[in-house]
Parts: structure tokens; C-alpha cells; sequence
């Protein structure tokens, strides 16, 4: 029966919500084994992600067919909204936490570490011809113990190349990509509030495809930094950041570009979503908006002035 205006739907208990916990444990617990050389941590954080994937599209699937047999009244949805709303900050929060330490590697440790200020005496004694740079290329290891040093720099960076080299750089034609794809988007949504399904799947499915681009360019750039720059997690400081940050932003462009798929199916298989109901692609598309401000920020602060 279809809720009235100021009654509210209360689902009944689940134990989803214990699986979706299980399910980030596992996986995180095989992030960390697989990151620490452990070799069950691969089997393990892909056992997680199962785990989670399977809560996720149960979960969702219960709450899209509350939707579509009129469960959700008003006062439901408004939550919805505030729900995805807070998830967004959070979002915000946790590449905040990323950026602010790429702040602080790079206006205050390395200036300590190089001995500017009153670290003078603990660069002679420890880090003697150290001096800082970004991107770091010669690690404080490297400027000690030379070719005993165990901490190597990266051969080449990711940095801006100039405006001449500029249409042959990766990350120049990755924010062009993301960039449009937050337009196609934007025309998909507007498509859906004037009641116009096939400029919406249309406009929907070029958002998709630019989405899978972007993330098989950047596993190109991955391998290129890998076997060519020598540019790799454990090269310094500065593959460390580079990528976290990166690597956290692909991440979440593969979430998004999964929520988006999973719209676009929605729509062209069931003919879900209407001009006045279509919170679930509304939310995926804010959340794909946030991706691409987050791309911009950190082209600029890990390409632009790295």
C-alpha cells in the first residue's frame, strides 16, 4: 500500500547491514595483507569485495522495489537526499585528509628535512645533502647513502610537460574526458526532467563510455609509470602521494562509473526513473559531479604544480 503524505515506511530488520560490515572488513584487512607482500591478500580483499557487492545489490534492489510499489512517501525521500548528501561530505573529508598531507609533505617536512629553520642540526646529522624539491627525486636515502640507498627516487615524473608537449600528455586528455563527461551527464538529467527517454539513455550511455576511458587511460598511465619512469609506491615520498591520490580517485570514478551503468540498465531495461522520480540517477550524478571537482583539484595540485 502507497504511504500518505507525512507517514513514513519503516522496512523491516535485516542482517544486510552486519554482511556489509563483514564485507569491508575482509576487504580491507586484504588491502592491508596485500599491500604488506602477504599472499592471501589478494584472495582475501577480493572475497570482501564479493561480500560487499552482493549486500549492495540486495540492498539496493529492496529499496528500488519499495520505490517502485510507493513505499517511499515524502518525508523518506527527504532522507534519501540528506543520506546522500552526508555521504558526499564524508567523500570530502577523506580526500581532504589526502590533500592536506600532500600540503604537508611539501611546504613543511622536506623544507625540515633539507634543514631550513631550527631542523638545521638534524639535517647535518642525519639527512647531510639532502636538499628539498617537488617532485622528489632524489630521496633523503639517496642523497646519505648514494648507491647503497634503499629508497630510490623515480627515474621521471608526472609533471606538467609545457604547452608544446601538452596534447601528448595523458592527464591533459584525462581531464578533458572527466571534464566532458560531467556535461554528458548534466544533459542526460535535463533530458529525464522534460520527460525524454532516449536523449536520456543516449546522453547517459556517452557519460558511461566516457567513464570507462578515463579509467583505461589511467591504467596506461599506471603502466607507463610503472616500467618506464621506475615512478612506483615505494619511489619516495612523492609515489607515495601520487598514488594515493590518484589510485583513491580511480577508485571512486569506477564506483561512479558502476552506479551510472547501473542506471542506464535500469532505465533501458525497465523503464525506471520519471520526470518527478528519479532520486536514484540524481544521486549518482551528484556523485559524479564531486568526482570531477576532485579531479580538478588534484590535476592542479599533483600535475600542474607537481
Amino acid at each position: 500500500m502507497a504511504t500518505h503524505e507525512g507517514s513514513y515506511y519503516v522496512p523491516e530488520q535485516s542482517k544486510l547491514p552486519i554482511w556489509a560490515s563483514f564485507g569491508l572488513f575482509l576487504t580491507v584487512f586484504g588491502a592491508a595483507n596485500w599491500i604488506n607482500g602477504n599472499s592471501n591478500g589478494p584472495m582475501i580483499f577480493f572475497a570482501g569485495g564479493l561480500v560487499f557487492a552482493f549486500v549492495l545489490w540486495s540492498w539496493f534492489s529492496t529499496v528500488i522495489s519499495e520505490n517502485m510499489a510507493g513505499l517511499n512517501g515524502p518525508q523518506l525521500k527527504r532522507s534519501y537526499v540528506w543520506g546522500m548528501g552526508w555521504f558526499i561530505f564524508s567523500e570530502v573529508m577523506f580526500f581532504a585528509a589526502f590533500f592536506g598531507a600532500l600540503f604537508y609533505v611539501r611546504t613543511m617536512a622536506l623544507p625540515w628535512l633539507s634543514g631550513e629553520g631550527d631542523a638545521a642540526a638534524t639535517n647535518e646529522f642525519l639527512w647531510k645533502g639532502f636538499e628539498a624539491e617537488w617532485p622528489l627525486m632524489t630521496t633523503p636515502d639517496m642523497a646519505v647513502n648514494g648507491d647503497k640507498a634503499t629508497m630510490l627516487g623515480p627515474k621521471e615524473n608526472m609533471s606538467f610537460p609545457g604547452l608544446v608537449a601538452m596534447f601528448s600528455w595523458l592527464p591533459f586528455w584525462n581531464t578533458v574526458i572527466l571534464l566532458s563527461s560531467s556535461v554528458t551527464v548534466h544533459f542526460a538529467h535535463s533530458a529525464i526532467k522534460n520527460d525524454k527517454r532516449q536523449a536520456f539513455n543516449a546522453w547517459l550511455g556517452l557519460t558511461v563510455l566516457l567513464g570507462m576511458i578515463f579509467l583505461v587511460l589511467q591504467v596506461w598511465e599506471y603502466h607507463h609509470a610503472y616500467t618506464e619512469l621506475g615512478l612506483t609506491l615505494e619511489s619516495g615520498i612523492y609515489g607515495t602521494t601520487f598514488f594515493m591520490l590518484t589510485g583513491f580517485h580511480g577508485a571512486h570514478v569506477t564506483l561512479g562509473t558502476f552506479m551510472l551503468l547501473v542506471m542506464l540498465l535500469r532505465s533501458v531495461l525497465k523503464g525506471h526513473f520519471k520526470p518527478h522520480d528519479n532520486f536514484g540517477f540524481e544521486a549518482a550524478s551528484w556523485y559524479w559531479h564531486f568526482v570531477d571537482v576532485v579531479w580538478v583539484g588534484l590535476f592542479i595540485a599533483v600535475y600542474i604544480f607537481g
